[in-house]
């Protein structure tokens, strides 16, 4: 169990946060650290693998006219997979209030003409979605795995931005 993982799943319980996740090079890597960790239950709504790129359009909701132009390796394509997360994991009727998404190249090869440790990430809230580019290098596995750990990092970040919980009594 990650130990960012694990400091995540505090964050989100402890401001009364919950997170869907979209995923396509990482494969289901990045939820399964979430739900690694006890507790996780509370704030983790589930996960969708979008491995092929129509299912970015047909589950996510990501612009099928991008993904066509562009190819799923695109900042747009990772805000809109994480707002598709955000949006459609809903449970009763109540999006996410974070969205993350995976998007990018592992290798052995090139895709969409970007080079293999391309990768977007992207973040969306109710106010609005982020990317966060990065080049990694290395092989398939650690790629993937950097992709995990940095994503646990941007997060962080992002949960901080949000105020504590403020139970209220009654």
């Amino acid at each position: 169990m990650s130990g960012q993982a694990v400091d995540v799943i505090a964050a989100l319980t402890a401001r009364g946060l919950t997170i869907a996740v979209a995923e396509s090079l990482t494969g289901g890597q990045l939820v399964a650290a979430l739900i690694d960790v006890p507790g996780a239950s509370k704030v983790v709504l589930g996960g969708v693998v979008a491995y092929n790129t129509a299912l970015k359009s047909s589950i996510l909701g990501v612009d099928a006219r991008l993904l066509a132009e562009r190819g799923a390796v695109d900042a747009e394509v990772a805000r809109q997979m994480a707002t598709g997360a955000r949006e459609r994991l809903a449970v009763d009727s109540r999006p996410a209030d974070i969205g993350i998404s995976t998007t990018g190249v592992a290798g052995p090869d090139p895709q969409d003409g970007k080079p293999v440790g391309t990768v977007f990430l992207g973040l969306a809230t109710a106010g609005g979605a982020s990317s966060v580019e990065l080049a990694l290098s290395g092989d398939r596995a650690g790629i993937r795995s950097a992709v995990v750990s940095e994503s646990l990092v941007q997060l962080t970040r992002l949960i901080d931005t949000f105020p504590e919980h403020s139970p209220t009594f009654g």
